[in-house]
């Protein structure tokens, strides 16, 4: 088990702590019968809550069912659907000495789909992590067998019920002292969303957790009367980190409720912070996006929202438009465009890298310690001020390297700029610039598209695309490249609002408005659209849409379109 040296961090009301079990253990005893954590039941009932205290001694209980199946260091693979039992399981994980690594239990339609995205994963998890033993309430744990055969890889670990185990937490003995926990050992594996990859675990260490959840706490100025509402899935870094951990570190109280609750109906979240008087909450733009289209005149009637000094920002590209018109929907309801958060980060910087101010999308100075820099990603030279590069960072929140890749790690977290003799930095793959109000995120390199010699962005392509027909869901169009023998040829899938174009709408049109739309905005021309139904783009955990799997499932069949048009058939059926 890796074993680095660090310095203790300072947590409000507890001290200095080197790790997050004890972080909580410090966090139970200054308050024990604190609200720690509430579940909204369907997004709207506050059901099931955990104080302090209750968190701590759950975390015990699993801690001491852990310590009899795996040794420190093995880790330990938690499947909870939404609800509480993420939480203590994650740190009795921790506090256990095992590798946390969150991920999503099996959905309704693994079996049944061999391509379901969610079954996907957890077996490119299971696979990379090995884990000895796997968390799960009593629903998920009855049928370990179901799911082990589901994911062959899991065959060997050892299975805990955690509603069984919660059970004991008042029953157990004081434990013996446990072995102590160095700021540097790894906490959990984050594995990474698979933009434009497969998945890589990411280490994750205590210090790295502690310095970020103090930088957050110290840009969003947090204090007593603090409080958040969180729909976001806890295995992504900002759902778990934000949503879960910083009121852990800050000591407020936390309200959550699944990301289906949200989805379903987005007025679900305002309400929440509403009901609650939250004062931080957020998610990525198009979350913001579907408030605006989605919530009607006569819920937002009904909101208060002058508690909401925070609202971050981020996971995907931020745009003003997004900003503005959130902004100008909901300033009847008390919000002030100045909470805004526009936010950057990456799960291999932990998370936070740096944050802005008001409905701009810079994403402002990097937080204190952090160091960013915008290279040349061919020369590795320092970029000229203004010029668009790739973004390094260096700093505490950088994470020790990717689970068993140390070639991807070298590559990625051991990066020097040319001619300098500066550290080892983390080449993040995303685009930016540095300008008089803070960094810019740009794009990501793998995802830019090059054009007769030009570069352009896909975002601001498929923003273009979405306001070309009403017919086109917002945050739901995909542009991507196929190689051509003058350059990248454009790609455009794009999901309809309904499962069939209604009958006073022709597809031919809507794929003309595309193009036309495309080529004016942008002067360049469409190669292919493809118009799929609700739900056929594949996105990662945090919203992010996956582009890579969006073309290899269009150019391998898997991908059905509802409508499509090609320039030249035949030679995109060449580059499949």
């Amino acid at each position: 088990m890796s074993r680095v040296s660090g310095s203790s961090i300072s947590a409000p009301g507890v001290g200095r702590v080197r790790s997050m079990p004890e972080l909580l253990r410090g966090r139970a005893a200054a308050d024990p019968d604190g609200r720690a954590y509430t579940f909204l039941e369907d997004g709207e009932r506050p059901g099931a809550c955990l104080t302090w205290g209750e968190l701590d001694r759950r975390a015990s209980a699993i801690s001491a069912a852990i310590r009899g199946m795996a040794a420190p260091g093995e880790r330990a693979l938690i499947l909870c659907p939404p609800g509480l039992s993420f939480i203590p399981a994650f740190f009795g994980a921790l506090r256990a000495q095992t590798i946390a690594v969150p991920a999503y239990p099996p959905g309704a339609r693994a079996g049944i789909d061999p391509n379901d995205r969610t079954l996907m994963r957890l077996r490119a998890i299971v696979a990379d992590a090995a884990p000895a033993v796997v968390l799960a309430p009593s629903a998920i744990a009855q049928r370990a067998a179901l799911v082990a055969s589901l994911v062959p890889e899991l065959t060997p670990a050892r299975w805990i019920d955690l509603d069984a185990t919660a059970a004991l937490d008042v029953h157990l003995p004081e434990a013996p002292p446990e072995a102590p926990i160095e700021s540097g050992d790894i906490a959990f594996l984050q594995y990474t969303s698979g933009s434009t990859t497969e998945p890589r675990g990411v280490m994750v260490t205590h210090a790295n957790l502690l310095h970020n959840l103090l930088d957050a706490h110290a840009a969003a100025g947090h204090g007593p009367d603090s409080a958040s509402v969180s729909w976001l899935p806890v295995i992504h870094d900002m759902g778990l980190i934000q949503g879960v951990l910083q009121a852990a570190y800050s000591g407020f109280s936390a309200w959550l409720m699944s990301p289906a609750a949200f989805l379903q109906r987005p007025a679900r979240w305002l309400q929440a912070i509403s009901m609650t008087g939250a004062t931080i909450s957020g998610g990525p733009n198009f979350a913001y996006e579907l408030c605006v289209r989605r919530i009607s005149p006569a819920e937002r009637s009904g909101l208060d929202l002058r508690r909401w000094q925070l609202a971050f920002n981020g996971a995907e590209p931020i745009r003003q438009t997004s900003l503005e018109a959130f902004g100008d929907a909901f300033r009847s309801c008390g919000f002030d465009p100045g909470a805004f958060r526009p936010s950057y980060g990456l799960a291999e910087a932990t998370l936070l890298v740096s944050t802005g101010r008001g409905p701009t999308v810079a994403c402002g100075a990097p937080s204190p310690g952090t160091d960013v820099r915008i290279v040349d990603p061919h020369t590795l030279q320092a970029c000229e001020p203004g010029a668009t590069g790739e973004i390094w960072v260096a700093g505490p929140g950088v994470a020790a390297g990717y689970w068993n890749q140390p070639e991807a790690t070298r590559a990625t977290f051991g990066a020097r700029i040319a001619g300098r003799a500066d550290g080892a930095f983390l080449r993040t793959g995303d685009l930016g610039v540095q300008r008089d109000d803070g960094l810019h995120v740009t794009g990501r390199i793998k995802d830019m598209l090059i054009v007769r010699g030009i570069k352009h962005f896909p975002q601001d392509i498929e923003g273009t695309i979405e306001r070309a027909s009403p017919w086109l869901r917002a945050g739901r169009c995909a542009v991507f490249a196929v190689p051509g023998v003058d350059g990248d040829r454009v790609v455009v899938a794009a999901e309809l609002e309904a499962p069939a174009a209604p009958p006073d709408i022709c597809p031919d049109t809507v794929i003309l408005n595309i193009r036309e739309a495309v080529g004016a905005a942008h002067g360049i021309q469409v190669s292919a659209v493809a118009l799929v139904a609700p739900g056929a783009i594949p996105k990662t955990t945090s919203g992010k849409l996956q582009r890579f799997a969006c073309r290899e499932g269009l150019l391998s069949g898997r991908m059905t379109p509802l409508s499509f048009w090609a320039l030249d058939a035949a030679g995109l059926a060449e580059a499949s």
